[in-house]
């Protein structure tokens, strides 16, 4: 029988952690889990019974199989130099969650090459219950041997997987899912703020909705929280800020007008602005219901 392989995971907060969780509880061997948060990492390790390294390169030297969720396109740069993860990273394979630009994607892969290792995109187009579940939405890319060599862990983690192609493209669609996502997420809010100004009953409002061209996937996940002003916080708005952000740019470097992800975009700046941006991203009904737009 073969040794089931040594996983390490960077960035525990409620996405990582609940999928160290999951892999934990379906018998793959966590040894290492590492946040900037020195608190959640060692509560996480306690947790699984697993080390919680002071250095990111400690990380490396005790895993086969890293998996990164961070936050952004700095946080990923900066964990993937030779003094971090790709310290003595030599046949290391990395499985990189986090929303981040494309070109990031490339970089790192380029990076971790020149130092013997490999690197694959798994972009998740699901929640924090959905990690704890094991159901994500994953969206795959890069090498497809690399990719196939972690099938195992990704599988125990999602309850689908798509492969799209070489590096970068699963953050490009990535970029267009949460696009989409956050103008149907500002559409609902508008509609509902209108319903609410002229007095109708919202219960009725979004039922009609869901029988008709109104009805997205938003409306069943974000909508009574939108009615019930119920904002906590799954998928942040500075979150949605940063993923329509993205989107934006990747639009203006192929010459695309996208007014309406720019106007979202302009309202989830506006919320970050206004101390919302720790708002679930359902919280834009709040600008919209009280007309501070």
């Amino acid at each position: 029988m073969s040794t089931p392989p040594k996983i390490g995971i960077v960035g525990v907060g409620r996405m990582g952690a609940n999928m160290a969780r999951r892999l934990v509880e379906k018998g793959f061997n966590v040894t290492a889990v590492y946040d900037v948060r020195r608190e959640a990492a060692t509560a996480l390790a306690r947790e699984l019974n697993s080390s919680a390294p002071e250095k990111l390169a400690d990380v490396t030297a005790a895993s086969d199989f890293i998996f990164t969720v961070v936050t952004d396109d700095k946080a990923m740069r900066e964990i993937f130099t030779a003094e971090n993860l790709l310290a003595n990273a030599r046949g290391r394979i990395f499985v990189n969650f986090a929303t981040v630009s494309p070109q990031v994607h490339l970089d790192v892969e380029k990076a971790a090459a020149a130092v013997g290792a490999s690197t694959i995109e798994a972009c998740m187009a699901s929640s924090i219950t959905q990690a704890r579940e094991g159901t994500l939405y994953l969206i795959l890319a890069g090498d497809k041997t690399v990719v196939d060599k972690a099938g195992p862990m990704l599988e125990a983690l999602s309850k689908a997987r798509r492969y799209v192609g070489e590096t970068g493209r699963a953050a490009q669609v990535k970029a267009l899912v949460n696009m989409v996502m956050n103008i149907n997420t500002a559409g609902l809010a508008e509609g509902l703020g209108l319903g609410d100004a002229l007095g109708l009953d919202l219960n009725l409002l979004r039922e009609i909705f869901s029988q008709t061209g109104a009805n997205s996937r938003v409306l069943e996940t974000d909508g009574a929280d939108m009615q019930n002003r119920e904002h906590d916080c799954y998928f942040s708005a500075a979150h949605a800020a940063k993923d329509s952000g993205i989107a934006a740019a990747i639009a203006k470097e192929v010459g695309i007008s996208v007014p309406l992800a720019e106007a979202t975009l302009a309202q989830y700046q506006l919320m970050v602005q206004k101390g919302l941006g720790e708002l679930d991203k359902s919280g834009i009904a709040e600008l919209t219901f009280k007309g501070r737009r």
